[in-house]
Order: structure tokens, then sequence, then C-alpha cells
């Protein structure tokens, strides 16, 4: 059976196409799910996708975290199901409580759109087990609230776990603490990043790169050993 891949559209969510793309290069079914309804169609797993849900009125994904939709996506990954939040989904992700942390506006209040080098520092999360640990890759980057904070206990707490999924390297493009790029849930099945995994799965398009694809493989070989 093809696992379902549910990608939530909000109003301003950019990205939400090419994920579903993402998803079907991988080998699985993108079902398209609307913000304002709370069916997520029975699928195995969802993404929330980048963009500017509501404008990034009051703060990046502040308004998008109180859509219908939310309410059921943080009650089945509290269960296990896994989600995965790029970018403005990651921004949505923090406000939702299932990260912990939160985003700011970039040091250099600009916005940046670049190819960026990261580590691979837990390949063992729902939507890594495709990446080994320590391994680097590229993926673009395009974001003008990127900067994850949190306090330094909370950090702290990141590290010595291993919740901590990526980490920039060579450059810090918008000031994020511990050069962190993105992290994951205690469970493994939330993981949250700035970059853009969906724009590198082509050879022929976008950043020219696949290193984006082991996320949406990685999901798969999870729901199969489920």
């Amino acid at each position: 059976m093809t696992a379902r891949i549910g990608v939530v559209t909000f109003p301003g969510s950019l990205d939400d196409r090419d994920t579903q793309r993402a998803i079907r290069l991988a080998g699985a079914e993108p079902v398209a799910l609307w913000h304002k309804d709370k069916d997520l169609k029975q699928v195995d797993a969802v993404v929330l996708p980048g963009g500017f849900s509501y404008g990034d009125y009051l703060r990046a994904g502040a308004i998008s975290r109180f859509s219908p939709v939310m309410e059921t996506v943080i009650e089945q990954a509290k269960s296990g199901m896994p989600v995965l939040g790029i970018c403005n989904g990651f921004q949505v992700l923090t406000e939702a409580h299932l990260l912990p942390g939160a985003m700011l506006g970039n040091n250099h209040l600009h916005f940046i759109c670049r190819d960026q080098k990261l580590r691979v520092e837990n390949a063992e999360t729902s939507w890594t087990a495709d990446y080994e640990s320590g391994q680097e890759i590229h993926i673009p980057l395009k974001n003008m609230d990127g900067r994850y904070v949190a306090d330094e206990r909370t950090l702290d707490m990141l590290e010595a776990e291993g919740r901590v999924a990526f980490r920039y390297v060579d450059v810090n493009p918008n000031g994020s603490l511990r050069d962190i790029a993105g992290i994951t849930n205690e469970a493994g099945n939330v993981v949250g990043l700035m970059p853009h995994p969906e724009h590198a799965v082509e050879p022929l398009v976008g950043s020219g790169r696949t290193d984006g694809l082991p996320f949406f493989t990685s999901i798969l070989k999870k729901l199969v050993t489920a």
C-alpha cells in the first residue's frame, strides 16, 4: 500500500506544491490538506510547508498554530504520527509547542536566499534515517525569520539528548544559537528545520542537487517498518 503524506496549505503557503512533488518523487502519495479542515484524510504523516502563512503578521507561524487543522496535527503528533515542519512549518511547530524554542528575525535583518551547507547531527529520526550522522549536505535556504533561539537550559537539553537534528556549517546565515538549523522532539517523530529539502530533490531543477530527497525516502522506510 502506498504511503499517504499530507501537506497542509495555509493562506500564504508558498512551497506546498513543491513539497507534494518531492513526496511523489520519493514514491508516496501526496494528499492536500486545507488549514480550515480538521480531517487529515487518513494520512500516515504530515508536512507543514514553507511560506509566509497569514503574511507572518504578529509572529511567523503564530496565527497558523490556531488553524483547525493544527488541532488534529498536534493531537496526532503527540500520539506518534510523523510531522515535518519546513521553514514556516518549523515556526508553526514551535508556536504549537511541538518543538521547543522560537524563531526570530535574522540577526542581519535581511531576507536570505542561498544554498546552505548543513551537517546531519541526528540520523535516527523518522525524517532523517536515510542520512548518516556527520554527513554534510547542501540544502537551499530562504527566510526572514530564521534565527532559532531558546534559553540556555533548553539548548543544553537539546544537545544532551541528541535532539539537534541539523547544524549550519561554514557560515551561520541568520544568527541561530549554536548554529542550529533543525531540531527534533524527544520521540523523533516531529522534526523542524529552516532550509528547504523539497527544493533539492531533482538534479535538473532548483539547486541541481538531490540532498533533500532522503527526507522523503526516510519517512517511507519508517512507515513501512512501523
